[in-house]
Parts: structure tokens; C-alpha cells; sequence
């Protein structure tokens, strides 16, 4: 985060800084959806709600999982919380135990070893590289686990990666758990944003064995450009949500009740604003993805969701410009944003030191610019 904070605070001394650091959607929250905010206002709905959720809502979520996903599930099997990374957070803390394993794999969110460390947990990490669409393979699984092993969380499709796993690679995952004590937590937040008609498949909905095991995360904040709104949810087992409750009602207590009544609009009312961006991403996408390619020395997987690319750079390390070596992936970012001006996040930052995380939630405008930049820039290495 340290490159983004310098990014900012030369922005503010008006340097002309490109941001491609951003994790979160730059369209606006859809008109309907503000608009049924202001009704809830207006109409005095800013009281407490139910620890959980409002039953109109978790019931919205409920028919959310049957119709996209075909995963059934009654509203007692759904907690809402103040964004998905609270319901990652609950979840965490209901099953992991202190020094109980949790494979992760790398690159990973930012947050998800934290948030095991926070538990008392002890994070095993599985690294995986472009050459293996950044996905954990049976074989390597199977070899991380141990009697300690308690929990599996896969991202799907990946921040800082993109990557998105078929139905059959899932289905070849949890044939290595089956028969375990392993519980899976699957991030599911980037659903919405798929590219070239990828098939999203949840690992939940593979049989009623893997559902029994799983809780599902999910929210609204990449779907309909509420970030700020702090509105996610879970799914899974009734015992599991009822411990994720009790973290909740002794933390932070119900979302905001007005961040609810928007996101059940955000469910029930129009969806066109969603494929809207959708599309814009994939022609985002598809730009910065051929124009960082044709840098020389730089590679970079092609993603089937989220919005991000994570080219790999580590051809650069040990290169110099001026009086500066590059060593590695936050050596390189800062060399980025003081030298050509683009913002990046170092691979470093979720656990793969090799590679940059350049998102392209920007205007078209911006990625021609900062592209070129980049290459220009990445051209002075010697």
C-alpha cells in the first residue's frame, strides 16, 4: 500500500500521476440502487436490523443462489455483513482454532493470511505461477495437507490474478479433500465480472457433500460498484453462520440498514448495469493485456474474470536506470511511479514477489497512457 499512498500524495501536489493500483469498480452505483437508498432514508429505515440481515433481503440472496447458481439455501443459512471482507473475516474466526492449518495459494488477497494469523491459525501457502494459470493442482494440494489441516480457501475468479477455475478443476479439488475434516471457504466476489463466455461454476453447488463443507462469500461491492456501501454476505451450514452471528453481533452488529434496503434493489431491480460493465472490462482487458505483451521481457497470464492483469516482471530484476537497481517487485513499482508516473502494486504484496498487479478499473484513456508509459520506462532497463 505503500506505493499507492505515494501515488496519492503526489497526485496531490499535482503531478500527473496514472492510478492503476485501484481494487474497486470506477462506474457509478446504478441510479435505481442510490435511488432506493434515499426511499429508505426518507422513509425512516435507519434504525438497527436484525444482527443477520433483513429477512427481505437474505431472502433476495436465496433466490440469488438458486437462480445463478442452483445452490438452495434458506435465509437461517445466510448472514449479511458490512462488506465481504467482514463475512471473510466471521467465517475465518468460526473455523479456524488456534494452530489449525489453512492452505492458501499465492498469489493471494492481501488479507487472508492476516486474517488466519488473527485467529490463531497458521496459513500454508502454495505458490503457482503463470505457466499453471495461477490454480493449485490436485497433486500439490494433496501434499500440503496435513492432520492439521482445517481449512482451504480459494478465490474464484482471483484477485490479483483473474485466474477462475473450470467445474472439472473443481471437481478434481475436493476429490482431494473428500473425506476430510477440511472445510472450504470460497471467495466469490469477482462472480459477475467473466470473460470470452467462461462458465462461473461454485465449488458449492458440486454436490450436497461439498455444500455441507462450504461457506460461500459474496457481496455487491465489484457486481453493482458498491464499494463504499460495506455490504457482503455468506452461505453455508446453519451451525457455521450461527457462530459467524455471534463474532458479528459482538463486533460490528448488523450493515447499515440503508446499505441493505439498496442492496436488495441492487438484486431485484435492473441487472443491465451489470453486464454493462462487464463488457467494458473485457474490452479493457483484452487492450492491456496485448499491449503489455508486446513489451519484451514481460509476460503476463490472460484472465477470465476480475480486473486485474499480474504480468510477471521478474526479467527486469537486477536491471538499473540512472542510480536506481531494480531487485525486486517494489523496487520496480516505485520505479514505475517516479518515473513514468503509473501506480502499480507490488507482487510482493500477496505473497509473489515476481510480478505486479496492474488494474485496468480505469478509462480507456488512461490504460493507452499508462501503457505507453510503462513500456517506455521498462525500455531505459539496462
Amino acid at each position: 500500500m505503500k506505493v499507492a499512498a505515494e501515488a496519492k500524495e503526489m497526485q496531490m501536489r499535482g503531478e500527473d500521476v496514472i492510478d492503476l493500483t485501484v481494487g474497486e469498480p470506477d462506474f457509478p452505483t446504478p441510479q435505481n440502487i442510490k435511488d432506493a437508498a434515499v426511499r429508505a432514508i426518507n422513509n425512516n429505515f435507519t434504525k438497527y436490523t436484525n444482527n443477520v440481515g433483513i429477512i427481505e433481503l437474505r431472502e433476495a440472496i436465496a433466490n440469488k443462489f438458486k437462480n445463478d447458481n442452483e445452490l438452495s439455501y434458506s435465509p437461517n443459512e445466510i448472514i449479511v455483513s458490512a462488506g465481504a471482507k467482514q463475512s471473510l473475516y466471521n467465517a475465518i474466526q468460526a473455523l479456524v482454532c488456534v494452530d489449525d492449518e489453512v492452505i492458501i495459494s499465492s498469489p493471494y488477497y492481501v488479507s487472508y493470511p492476516e486474517m488466519v494469523s488473527l485467529a490463531h491459525g497458521k496459513s500454508v501457502i502454495i505458490p503457482t505461477t503463470e505457466e499453471s494459470g495461477f490454480k493449485i493442482t490436485p497433486q500439490r494440494l494433496r501434499n500440503a495437507i496435513t492432520e492439521k489441516t482445517k481449512l482451504l480457501i480459494l478465490c474464484n475468479p482471483c484477485n490479483p490474478t483473474g485466474t477462475a477455475y473450470t467445474k472439472e478443476e473443481l471437481e478434481k479439488l475436493v476429490q482431494v479433500i473428500d473425506g476430510t475434516r477440511i472445510y472450504i471457504l470460497c471467495d466469490e466476489i469477482y462472480e459477475k465480472i467473466i470473460y470470452d463466455d467462461f462458465q462461473f461454476f461454485s465449488v458449492a453447488a458440486l454436490n450436497e457433500k461439498v455444500k455441507s463443507k462450504t461457506v460461500t462469500i459474496n457481496g455487491h461491492s465489484k457486481a453493482y460498484s458498491m464499494t463504499g456501501w460495506r455490504l457482503g454476505y455468506a452461505a453455508g451450514p446453519q451451525e457455521i453462520i450461527n457462530a459467524m452471528s455471534k463474532y458479528q453481533s459482538h463486533s460490528t452488529g448488523n450493515a447499515s440498514s440503508i446499505s441493505q434496503a439498496a442492496a436488495l434493489e441492487a438484486l431485484t431491480g435492473q441487472q443491465e448495469s451489470v453486464e454493462l460493465a462487464r463488457k467494458e472490462f473485457e474490452r479493457r482487458r483484452n487492450f492491456l493485456h496485448e499491449a503489455l505483451t508486446s513489451i519484451d521481457g514481460l509476460t503476463c497470464y490472460k484472465p477470465e474474470g476480475a480486473f486485474y492483469l499480474f504480468p510477471n516482471v521478474s526479467a527486469f530484476f537486477h536491471k538499473s536506470a540512472d542510480v536506481l537497481r531494480i531487485e525486486n517487485s517494489f523496487d520496480l513499482s516505485m520505479y514505475l511511479l517516479y518515473k513514468a508516473k503509473v501506480a502499480t502494486v507490488p507482487g510482493s504484496a500477496f505473497g509473489s514477489d515476481g510480478y505486479i498487479r496492474i488494474s485496468y478499473s480505469t478509462f480507456m484513456d488512461k490504460l493507452v497512457e499508462g501503457a505507453k508509459r510503462i513500456k517506455n520506462t521498462l525500455d531505459q532497463l539496462t
